[in-house]
């Protein structure tokens, strides 16, 4: 007898051992699927410039990913649950690590990466061909040369980017219907909101970690060991930078394959966490698997359509899909774009912006997502309790959100663009107004951008705009002097690079960066509890079906349209587009930053605001139904009294009372 207690034990340590394997196996794989995803969004900015492409091409790029996704999604998330589930991740694991290796890939099969500009950058001081000289010439002037528009024509390189992005969205399709459905199926179901909490860190600290290693690489010069950075004349601030978004995606690759490894070795199933067997019932639950295999694989679609029609009917998961659909559209725009605004907006450099979102952003939602499974764990809150505490966090968090519009900066004045010559703003930019008295007569450049910032606190498109007619220096620390266009009692010189926008734009920026802290975690907070409403108002067996459905309609209607509709938007905003070789446009290199916040802010408030009208209608349907998965249902006491033999007895009980909960079931039984 004590031998068999003996064994008894030992399985059901063994198997809670699994349990946790599996767990901290399919947190590091969330951990590398979205450090993955947080790099790439990070490096859209960077694509965007070495491509010489515009913001609406790169959001498709970007939403590409969502396509690889959801040509799946839907036969893995109800098929997969049949199959072995381990393994199935473990696969994509590895498909993700080679998507990414394919996203890499242009920049060794592509020449080093050249901006526009109109300094020399050998240093030579005997050539001023640069500044405003009469019948000067510009060192980097539209061609009309065949031969060399032929050579140009490289941009479709970032064809390689779209294509590994859509294998890595196919790897990641198991990883979260799959990993998030095991758990709710071995794991006791007081025990699965935290686990669930915990996954969702490993989504929150993959982020972060993707988002500090995007900062080190976007500071980093995309062709640094090959080119000689000193004689380089922008900085990691200028619209012109290209970091080395490459590096990034090779360590990507190799976080992703090592991740797969553990789920290899886990096993298809597992006994339910938390309940007592003995010898017996272990024998029967092998033998009840065998024959439950192989009924699966005789008859695997039996219950497909059955399962769509209950979930299509079922008015509580609809709507719950609804507001995904519209939240996502919000928030894959704001995260997207939201370095591309810090830029523009406060005028920091792609690196400063991507650092300044990991370390503001993301620990909060990662608290937030935490203390929101421990409250569920603890109060063992229901199910209309979780929609109420969901619902009202969000609102919350959405009313607060408002004070960002005040969080603002003006835009940067440059001259010919955003104002005059002499100092007065102007409503749009029309290119006859970059020439003015002062620089008529230079010869200049007008769709060039090589932009200098005089000692008045005026930028100008070029030193030959700013009418300079000297340098001093060489590179980044050249000095441009004896400027017409620049108007001061000094020396009217200028230095590279657009001008500073004070120490008033930073205190708005650190107003803003606190504002975007509290509303995340607040978001976060009210995250978990929202998504059991959503895994607790379908019924089990639906469960995997239902979260797949769930992933494949934010994919199509948000993570696909968002970014293209969005990056349009914000391409309608550009004051300024570079210029190719061949003279044609390339990437935006300013913005009108008044229209842009009006976008960047405004189009989510107005999407999310919708949002709240099926979620109140949720509370309304939830206060006259009792849901699947709710007090008894949850299946707990009914598996405890098929143990002990009472099961007939404890379904009557649950068909009778419909307010007895797990604990007074088990008193009476």
């Amino acid at each position: 007898m004590a031998e068999i207690e003996k064994r008894i034990e030992t399985h059901r340590v063994r198997c809670l051992s699994k349990m946790k394997i599996f767990l901290l196996a399919i947190t590091c794989a969330f951990v590398s699927k979205t450090l993955s995803g947080s790099y790439m969004n990070s490096m859209i900015t960077q694509i965007e410039r070495q491509f010489n492409i515009p913001t609406s091409l790169v959001g498709f790029i970007n939403g590409s990913f969502e396509i690889g996704n959801l040509l799946l999604i839907i036969f893995v998330s109800y098929f997969g649950t049949k199959l072995h589930r381990p393994i199935l991740i473990g696969v994509g694991c590895v498909v993700m690590g080679l998507g990414c290796f394919l996203q890499s890939l242009p920049h060794f099969l592509m020449d080093r990466y050249e901006y526009e500009s109109t300094v020399s950058v050998s240093g030579n001081l005997s050539s001023n061909s640069f500044l405003c000289v009469e019948n000067g010439t510009q060192i980097f002037r539209p061609t009309e040369d065949p031969s060399e528009c032929v050579k140009e024509v490289k941009s479709l390189m970032w064809m390689y980017v779209l294509v590994g992005n859509i294998i890595r969205g196919i790897g990641e399709t198991p990883i979260m219907p799959l990993g998030i459905s095991y758990i709710e199926d071995f794991a006791k179901s007081e025990n699965s909101p935290l686990y669930i909490g915990f996954v969702e860190t490993g989504a929150i600290i993959g982020p972060l970690i993707g988002l500090l290693l995007a900062s080190f690489c976007a500071h980093v010069y995309v062709d640094t060991g090959s080119v000689n950075t000193d004689d380089l004349t922008i900085t990691p601030t200028d619209t012109r930078w290209v970091g080395a978004w490459w590096f990034g995606f090779l360590i990507c690759a190799g976080v992703n394959v090592l991740t797969a490894i553990p789920f290899f070795f886990l096993p298809k199933t597992l006994p339910k966490e938390g309940l007592k067997h003995d010898a017996d019932i272990i024998k029967n639950d092998k033998e009840k698997q065998s024959k439950e295999v192989k009924k699966e694989k005789d008859g695997i679609t039996k219950d497909f359509l059955p399962f769509m029609k209950s979930l299509l009917c079922n008015p509580i998961y609809m709507l719950f899909i609804l507001i995904s659909i519209i939240q996502f559209n919000a928030f894959v725009n704001m995260f997207t774009f939201m370095p591309k605004y810090l830029e523009q907006q406060y005028g920091k450099s792609a690196s400063d912006a991507i650092f300044l979102i990991g370390i503001y952003n993301l620990p909060p939602i990662c608290i937030g997502y935490i203390a929101g499974g421990l409250i569920m764990k603890k109060f063992k809150i229901t199910v209309k309790q979780a929609a109420h505490i969901g619902c009202w966090l969000s609102l919350t968090e959405y009313l607060l959100y408002f004070l960002c519009f005040l969080m603002i900066c003006d835009n940067s004045s440059v001259a010919g663009i955003t104002i005059t010559y002499k100092g007065m703003q102007q409503d749009s930019y029309v290119e006859n107004t970059i020439l003015a008295d002062c620089n008529r007569d230079c010869n200049c450049p007008t769709k060039t951008w090589d932009p200098v910032c005089g000692d008045n606190g005026v930028s100008y498109m070029s030193a030959c705009l700013a009418g300079c007619e000297t340098s001093v220096g060489a590179g980044i620390n050249m000095v441009f002097q004896n400027c017409s266009c620049i108007q001061t009692s000094g020396n009217s010189s200028a230095v590279l690079g657009l001008c500073d926008k004070g120490h008033d734009c930073s205190m708005m920026l650190q107003y803003f960066l606190i504002s975007s802290a509290i509303g995340s975690f607040i978001y976060s907070l009210s995250a978990i509890p929202g998504y059991m409403v959503l895994l607790r108002c379908i019924k089990p067996e639906e469960k995997s079906l239902g979260v797949g459905l769930h992933t494949f309609c934010i994919r199509v209607f948000a993570g696909i349209p968002a970014p293209i509709y969005f990056g349009a938007l914000v391409d309608s905003t550009c004051l300024h587009w570079g210029i190719l070789k061949c003279g044609e446009s390339g990437a935006c290199r300013i913005y009108d930053s008044t229209n842009f916040r009006y976008i960047y802010l405004g189009l989510p408030a107005a999407l999310r605001g919708t949002s709240y009208i099926p979620a109140f209608l949720i509370l309304i349907i939830l206060k006259k139904r009792l849901l699947p998965g709710e007090n008894a249902s949850s299946g707990t006491v009914l598996i405890e009294a098929k143990v002990t033999g009472k099961e007939n007895e404890c379904k009557d009980m649950h068909k009778n009372s419909k307010i007895l909960n797990d604990d007074e079931l088990k008193t009476k039984l």
